[in-house]
């Protein structure tokens, strides 16, 4: 075979790239130009939304509950707090026991609890949910203690499905005081604390 043969074959194969390239790749333009709708193919036109969660992260807000602090005239008084979403009875709690704000201690607004462990059950069948806290949150004497008592009432009672508390320290169940002057063994509800309720 002559030299001249490879060369001759390899234009060949050389042009005959070019004109497969030429008749399937895409046309070029010297300005942008408009696709139509139809030749866009259908994914692109409306992609799969994306998600910027990430699985397993804490939620970025919480939610809005009710907790029952100390008005001047020295009944409740309903004040919100943000609580880690799915909240429960505990958190709740947790809530109350944080005591009021700066804001609202400025205001004259008290609580007569203490911060203490807590921690809360509910009985689904009866609806009474159970204190249970570390240490004696009450650290208030007379008539003090009874509302110190409704605030975690009306607290609880606020929340879906809880008709009374009963109350423990360390697992221990204890009685409570209530508008009557009696110690009860509880449960207790809201109608053992008519005189704290908030005023309308």
């Amino acid at each position: 075979m002559s030299a001249g043969r490879p060369r001759a074959v390899a234009a060949v194969l050389v042009g005959g790239a070019s004109l497969a390239l030429a008749a399937c790749g895409i046309p070029t333009a010297a300005t942008p130009t408009p696709i139509a709708r139809s030749a866009v193919p259908y994914h692109l036109l409306d992609p799969a939304p994306t998600s910027t969660t990430v699985p397993g992260s804490p939620p970025e807000v919480g939610v809005s509950e009710q907790i029952f602090l100390v008005a001047p005239t020295g009944h409740l008084v309903a004040t919100d707090r943000e609580v880690a979403v799915p909240a429960s009875l505990t958190q709740v709690t947790g809530a109350l026991l944080a005591g009021p704000t700066a804001t609202e201690s400025a205001s004259g607004i008290q609580s007569f609890l203490s911060r203490t462990g807590v921690q809360v059950t509910l009985d689904a069948t009866t609806g009474v949910a159970t204190v249970d806290f570390t240490t004696d949150p009450i650290q208030v004497v007379g008539p003090d203690q009874t509302v110190a008592i409704a605030q975690v009432v009306y607290t609880l009672t606020q929340q879906p499905g809880v008709t009374g508390v009963t109350f423990e320290i360390a697992g221990k169940a204890i009685e409570v005081p209530t508008a009557a002057g009696a110690q009860v063994p509880g449960p207790v509800a809201r109608a053992d604390f008519g005189p704290e309720a908030p005023l309308p």
